[in-house]
């Protein structure tokens, strides 16, 4: 590719990014407007159920937490990331940002949490940007299945999981290319 090219689309990409959350929003409420909902008090009903729902949620959100903390204070993943570094570096993945890969299939909050470590230490850095943009390209597999199919009482979840980690590594090759294209320094 020509630099003109990664260039164009270096700020094409900023000038999307810039406009498409508000313009979103802006079509939302437009349609729901034209569907006659009153946005203020849905709003506020949907604040009501998420408290509800953030209190049905809580003890599964506390054992991940405890366990992805064992997981950690173990001295596991430092022994995970020694191992895959290797093989993950020369693909554009800097050992820093594995962690956040990583648990990221496990816990928003625990590799949001990775992803602001890297973040700190090197705030303008690639690491930083491709970090943050794993974080935004994957999800959490592992909580999800947990806590909505257990909520539901789905019990085989044999195909969701292989899908979900097909999906997440999708995320995490992606986010490497389009931040080799755009942050590449």
């Amino acid at each position: 590719m020509s630099p003109e090219f990664i260039e164009a689309f270096r700020l094409k990409a900023q000038h999307i990014s810039d406009w498409i959350i508000p313009a979103m929003f802006f079509l939302f409420a437009l349609l729901a407007m034209s569907k006659r909902v009153k946005l203020y008090e849905s709003f506020i009903e949907g604040g009501k159920e998420g408290f509800s729902v953030f209190l049905r949620i809580l003890p599964y959100l506390v054992a991940i937490l405890a366990a992805i903390g064992m997981f950690r204070a173990s001295g596991m993943m430092e022994s995970l990331v020694d191992f895959l570094s290797p093989f993950t570096t020369p693909l554009g993945m800097p050992p820093e940002v594995l962690p956040t890969a990583l648990m990221r299939p496990l816990s928003g909050s625990g590799s949001l949490g990775l992803a602001s470590e890297v973040i700190t230490a090197a705030p303008n850095s690639y690491a930083a940007d491709l970090a943050s943009t794993v974080y935004g390209s994957t999800d959490t597999t592992f909580y999800v299945i947990a806590l909505y199919f257990g909520s539901v009482g789905i019990k085989k979840i044999r195909h969701a999981v292989l899908v979900g980690l097909a999906a997440d590594l999708t995320g995490v090759v992606a986010a490497i290319l389009i931040c080799q294209i755009l942050f590449a320094r």
